[in-house]
This record gives structure tokens, C-alpha cells and sequence, in this order.
């Protein structure tokens, strides 16, 4: 097939590989403008536009791709088979949703009607869900609401964060994407059950601080919910303090408050939480420093048991 690609991040990147793979040919790639990032705040590409530059496609980065006539005209001069969207991270107008042959396909990590919108994939470990999935549904103009055209189940890890359980989303993703468009002809789309519907918004950096009020289970999974971005962080006397993992015990933190440092041990720094639960630091990062395990994190700072994480 003849394809406009949207997409932005890593995730998405993968499928764009494998339809390559699979003998589609990618007319043009759409992807979002270079962000600033680092401390000098440098234009960085996105993993799909250095991807597409090293195969040689053409590339569109629209500031805003609704209004914008060029990308409509570009993608309209094309006359593509389907467009196909993965992660790209702007609405896209009906004028280009509808344009091509087969219209336009979604590729999204989650079993939809649930966890439709930006972070599914955090929001089903904040959730505590045990499987999630790949969903290819028809776009339209809602938010993640458009006909199911395959879907696959999989199952989220015990241990496993945001980053990690995204990378094997995409995977299973890229490949049911060449399965389905291989059958696209003779499938019957499947609308959503809007009454199970549930949201995944976008993540905001604030909502990464820990309550310490809550239990040890529900700041685990907050843990892995917000690695790598926009991490789940604390602070120690007034310094912001981001934790990479950790995991919730068996130990009780009787007697103790909430945040408050219970025992110093080898593999972490144990902290009451809510209902006396306690959760295990293993790994953490000063504000402007690098992560670092719990052991060699003490060695510069001096955290002694009784001492509060605010």
C-alpha cells in the first residue's frame, strides 16, 4: 500500500519499521517539530524523523497540522492507500482522516473502549490492571472512539513500568498493524462499547509527587506508572528527590508517619506510607544528578532512619 505515516515518539517508530519490512511503501512521514531538550534546550529530532531521514522518506512538521493547507495538499497530491497513525500527538482534521482509500487507522496501546486518550499505557499501571493491549481501530474526528478493526491482549508484568510495558506494546503493535492491513479488505469493524469507555489523559509533571498517605501498593505503581517521564518524585529537606523504582513489602511501619524513613538497608531505603504499608526505595536521582542505586545515592547524602521524606 501507498501510506502517509504519522507518528512522533520511539513507539511509534517500530510500526513504520515493520510496514517497510512488509513491502508497503511510505510516501511521506508526519511527525512533530523538533522539541528543545537538554539544558541548553537544543531542537532534538524525534525518533521517527530520524528514522525517516536515514530511509530517505519525505517529511512534513507542522506546527499545528489542523489548519495547516500545505499538509493537506501534500498528502492530498499523494493520493495515499491509508494513513496510517501511531502516537503522533495532534488532532488530525477530517479533511485529511478521510482523504485516501481506506482512510485513516489508529494503532493504540490500550484493549479501547478502556483507557482511551494520551497515557493509556500509564494509566493502566496506575490503575493496577493486570493485561492491556493493542487496539487498530478506523479513526474519525472523537477522541479514540472510531470502529475496532483487531485487537491483542497482553499482559503487564509485575515489575514492569510505563517505559518497559510501551516498548513490548509497540512491538505487538507493529505487528498486528501489517497483519490487519494485509486483511483490511475483508474485515468487519466492530464499534466500541461507549458505555465501558474509560480516559487516560495526558500527564502533567505535578501529578508525579508522592502522597505518602497512601499505601505502599498505590506509590509502587506510581513508581513504574511515571518512568521514565515525568517521574515520581519527594523531597528531603526542601530538595526534590525523583524515585526510579522501589517496590512495595511485606514490612509494617508501625508507629511511624507517613514518608518517614523506618530502616537504611543494602538493597533500598524503607519508608512508612499509608495504613502502616511500607515501600522499599531502590533507586533515586537528586534534582540535576544522575540516577543512582540507593546505596551509592547515601554515600553523598546523609539520611538517617526517622528522618521525613515531605
Amino acid at each position: 500500500m501507498r501510506i502517509v505515516f504519522f507518528g512522533s515518539p520511539r513507539a511509534a517508530s517500530l510500526s513504520l519499521e515493520k510496514l517497510l519490512e512488509a513491502g508497503h511503501t511510505i510516501e511521506l512521514v508526519v511527525t512533530q517539530p523538533d522539541k528543545p531538550s537538554g539544558r541548553g534546550k537544543a531542537p532534538a529530532s524525534r525518533p521517527v524523523k530520524e528514522f525517516a531521514l536515514k530511509q530517505g522518506i519525505s517529511l512534513l512538521q507542522p506546527v499545528k497540522i489542523r489548519p495547516d493547507e500545505n499538509a493537506l495538499e501534500t498528502i492530498r497530491r499523494i493520493n495515499p492507500d491509508i494513513n496510517i497513525v501511531v502516537a503522533y500527538g495532534q488532532i488530525i482534521p477530517a479533511s485529511i482522516i478521510y482523504l485516501p482509500r481506506f482512510k485513516s487507522v489508529n494503532v493504540h496501546f490500550s484493549l479501547l473502549p478502556k483507557y482511551r486518550g494520551a497515557a493509556p499505557v500509564e494509566w493502566a499501571i496506575l490503575g493496577g490492571e493486570e493485561k492491556t493491549g493493542v487496539t487498530i481501530f478506523e479513526l474519525n474526528e472523537k477522541m479514540d472512539e472510531g470502529d475496532i478493526l483487531s485487537s491483542e491482549e497482553v499482559e503487564i508484568q509485575p515489575r514492569e513500568n510505563a517505559l518497559e510495558l510501551e516498548t513490548r506494546l509497540a512491538h505487538t503493535g507493529a505487528n498486528l498493524l501489517v497483519k490487519t492491513l494485509e486483511a483490511i479488505e475483508h474485515i468487519t469493524p466492530i464499534p466500541q462499547d461507549h458505555s465501558q469507555a474509560s480516559y487516560a489523559p495526558r500527564l502533567k509533571k505535578e501529578q508525579g509527587k508522592i502522597d505518602w498517605t497512601k499505601d505502599a501498593l498505590s506509590i509502587d505503581r506510581m513508581v513504574r506508572a511515571f518512568a521514565p517521564w515525568p517521574g515520581a518524585f519527594t523531597f528531603f529537606k526542601g530538595q526534590r528527590i525523583i524515585i526510579h523504582a522501589g517496590k512495595n513489602t511485606a514490612d509494617s511501619g508501625h508507629g511511624r508517619w507517613p514518608g518517614q524513613v523506618i530502616e537504611i538497608k543494602k538493597e533500598g531505603i524503607a519508608v512508612c506510607c499509608g495504613n502502616e504499608s511500607v515501600f522499599l526505595v531502590g533507586r533515586l536521582q537528586r534534582e540535576n544528578k544522575k540516577a543512582m542505586e540507593a546505596a551509592a545515592f547515601l554515600l553523598g547524602t546523609k539520611l538517617q532512619p526517622s528522618e521525613i521524606f515531605e
